[in-house]
């Protein structure tokens, strides 16, 4: 098949949401003409194009419901409309939830769907029983891709086939290969959603510790969410503000900055309360990536990507003294943060690179157009 007669269309909920940037990776990346689709579940707009529904296709849908010629509503016929005119020979839904909601207008057209499953889409119990543990869009589905190990084996669990599984984790930018860290700080770094998956309140406490032996150590933490504000309280309560700094969003070219004036990547990842796990961090792999060790948990899709004692220190969730220990071993030994750091950005070039997730990406997708 020829590469030029690829015409892909990537279905997301959201148009450029910061902590996406393998949904930016694969739509830069993938070969063929890429249709970026988003505006949630059903989703409502065309990047570069605008809104999928106009007035006119409103109201044609209005009268042929009325006349029962259609059982679909206006957006999903505006969507259908859309596929079919831009000749669309397959669609990458990303999350679960995406897929069940498109899958009868795929399945209507007779477009073949890949899901790309990232982490709380399928763990959150909740989410799985709304979507029926995704009965159908197993059913139909040409593959279904994992991003972790643990992944793989809960799809087996709800009931998808095992041989429509590709594990395929996602990758970092190969932006973050170029980066070099000094070593020069006391200073960790972490990044992404304040959520309880990433149990950022973990990482301040166990790095608590760290400045009862060491006052100027800095942990730098970047992102925002629904547990910011108590992060934030924790900070005051144990007067941490000299050494804990939230800075809010940031772009990937202020990322790379922090990597390369830190020590080490800090993220303490559990399984919430809801199930909600992790798939493969986006952010561990660009700091490993990068050259920095990771000190994280033995949890989900990390574990897959960090080796313990050789490209970073891992600990079991929720145990706070051992992170704790763990960051001071780098703080009191730079030279290994320097091994761990050095063997990591090999084993990611070797085995995680963007070029191979794309590659594998790629392979599925076109495997999949009839």
């Amino acid at each position: 098949m020829e590469l030029q007669k690829n015409r892909i269309a990537i279905v997301a909920p959201s148009e450029n949401a910061y902590s996406e940037t393998f949904i930016q990776t694969q739509k830069e990346g993938l070969k063929g003409e890429v249709f970026y689709y988003y505006g949630g579940k059903l989703p409502k707009y065309l990047e570069n194009h605008g809104p999928l529904l106009s007035s006119f296709t409103s109201l044609v849908n209005k009268l042929k419901r009325f006349f029962k010629v259609s059982s679909f509503n206006a957006k999903e016929e505006a969507f259908m409309k859309s596929l079919k005119r831009n000749r669309i020979q397959v669609v990458l839904a990303q999350y679960g939830p995406t897929a069940s909601c498109i899958l009868k207008l795929c399945k209507h057209i007779n477009i073949p769907l890949v899901v790309h499953f990232h982490g709380y889409d399928a763990s959150i119990k909740s989410v799985l029983e709304q979507y029926n543990n995704y009965t159908n869009v197993f059913q139909y589905a040409s593959k279904i891709i994992a991003v972790s190990k643990e992944m793989q084996d809960k799809l087996v669990n709800i009931g998808c086939p095992k041989n429509k599984i590709v594990y395929n984790p996602c990758a970092a930018s190969s932006e973050f290969a170029k980066v070099t860290p000094k070593f020069l700080k006391k200073q960790f770094v972490t990044i992404g959603r304040f959520t309880n998956k990433k149990a950022p309140y973990y990482t301040i406490l166990a790095f608590k510790k760290v400045v009862e032996l060491h006052p100027d150590a800095l942990l730098i933490m970047a992102g925002e969410g629904t547990l910011l504000n108590t992060c934030k309280n924790l900070v005051s309560f144990y007067k941490l503000e000299n050494n804990v700094r939230f800075i809010g969003v940031i772009s990937s070219q202020d990322y790379m900055g922090l990597l390369e004036e830190s020590l080490a990547l800090a993220q303490h990842s559990i399984t919430a309360s809801n199930g909600d796990m992790e798939g493969t961090p986006v952010a561990i792999l660009e700091a490993s990536a990068a050259g920095l060790p990771i000190v994280s948990t033995f949890h989900a899709g990390i574990s897959d990507v960090v080796l313990n004692e050789q490209t970073g220190l891992l600990c079991e969730e929720h145990n706070v003294i051992s992170m704790s220990k763990n960051m001071l071993r780098l703080i009191e030994d730079v030279s290994l943060a320097k091994t761990l750091g050095a063997a990591g950005k090999l084993r990611i070039h070797k085995q995680f690179s963007l070029e191979i997730h794309l590659n594998k990406l790629q392979e599925v997708l076109e495997s999949s157009i009839i």
